[in-house]
This record gives structure tokens, C-alpha cells and sequence, in this order.
């Protein structure tokens, strides 16, 4: 389980198909403390500790994660924000979030508000019914309030995002363009709702 909180940014230092992809990351963790087998989430994606050294970790992106996250988000260079798995006693900071990506948005618009950035996402349909005003989402692994919905023509869902200034700075949304694709994670209760509901539908 995770926050949403970003602790880190890393970057993708090789990227090496063997089968599965292995991706090594550099990041500013002290990885001594960091066990092999540990899960980190990776722009919103969790994944496992298979390698590591004093400031890099090594993880494998099997076929299903690079078809179920955002395209041209594990290549070579890119940056990642990331997270550590929670610990007992942690502060809860953000929402509670799994690490396992609904779907992949599509940014419309990035605006500067003020200090703050307005950011317009577009959800994919299937996620549509279940991103609501004032809820919680996560882009990217960032724990973010949805502000404003509206349900297009077309069945995806346009919502909107307030990015104040130490998010803009401490994560990779500073990055994010119209036409990125972005991971989305819906709320954990919004998930449960959904499976409940696939199952009435039978």
C-alpha cells in the first residue's frame, strides 16, 4: 500500500528487454535500508526490488504493466516519482493507494492559475462513472482532489486538477504537456464499487 505522496524522483538510467523489461533506476534512496523484494511504486505502477546498489534499483516491467500503463513512460531517461511502500505507524498523507493503474489519461490542457497550475485530464470511459468532484484520484503516483468533472460526448470523463507550487516542484507534474499520457489509479472504495457493480450486471 502506498500515499500518493511522492519521496523521490528517479530516473531511468538503462532500459534492457530480457523477456520482461529491466529497468534500472537511479534515485536518491539510501538503499541499504531498501530489502530486496520490496515494492516501490514507479509513477503510480508498483513494482519489485530485483537488484540494487548504494543509489539505483533494478525492476522488472512484465508485458501486462507496459500494456496496462502510459505509453513511453519506461524508456531510457525518463523521470519517475516514486514511493516507497508504507510502514506500519507511517502518516497516512494522501489517500490510500495500491499501485495498480486503472488506465492510461490523456492531458488536455495545462494552465498556470496564480502560483497553482490548472491541469485538464481526460479518463478513459470505463473509468468515467467512477471519478467524482472532490474525490480522490492519483496521476502518475501523485495523490491529487479531482476539483471539476464533465462527461464528454465521446463517454470519457474531462477533469480538472489544482497543482499548487510544492507538488509542481517535488513531482514530475511539472512535465506534463498536452497529449502526455498519464497513469490514473481511482480511488481503492471506487474500485470495490466498480467490481460490485460488474457483478450486479451478471
Amino acid at each position: 500500500m502506498f500515499t500518493g505522496i511522492v519521496t523521490d524522483i528517479g530516473t531511468i538510467t538503462t532500459a534492457e528487454q530480457r523477456g520482461d523489461l529491466r529497468l534500472v533506476i537511479q534515485c536518491g534512496y539510501d538503499m541499504g535500508g531498501v530489502d530486496m523484494g520490496a515494492s516501490i511504486a514507479c509513477s503510480g505502477c508498483c513494482l519489485t526490488v530485483v537488484d540494487k546498489g548504494v543509489d539505483w534499483f533494478a525492476v522488472d516491467a512484465s508485458g501486462e504493466t507496459l500494456s496496462k500503463t502510459a505509453g513511453g513512460m519506461w524508456t531510457q531517461g525518463r523521470r519517475l516519482n516514486l514511493e516507497r511502500a508504507l510502514k506500519l505507524g507511517d502518516e497516512l498523507g494522501g489517500h490510500i493507494v495500491t499501485g495498480h493503474v486503472d488506465g492510461v489519461g490523456e492531458v488536455l490542457s495545462v494552465e498556470p492559475i496564480g502560483d497553482s497550475h490548472k491541469v485538464t485530464i481526460a479518463a478513459p470511459a470505463a473509468l468515467a462513472p467512477y471519478i467524482a468532484e472532490k474525490g480522490s484520484i492519483t496521476i502518475d503516483g501523485v495523490s491529487l482532489t479531482v476539483n471539476s468533472v464533465t462527461d464528454a460526448s465521446d463517454g470519457r470523463a474531462h477533469f480538472t486538477l489544482n497543482i499548487i507550487p510544492h507538488t509542481w516542484d517535488v513531482t514530475t507534474l511539472a512535465e506534463l504537456a498536452e497529449g502526455r499520457a498519464v497513469n490514473l489509479e481511482i480511488d481503492v472504495l471506487a474500485r470495490y464499487l466498480k467490481r460490485m457493480e460488474e457483478v450486479r450486471a451478471r
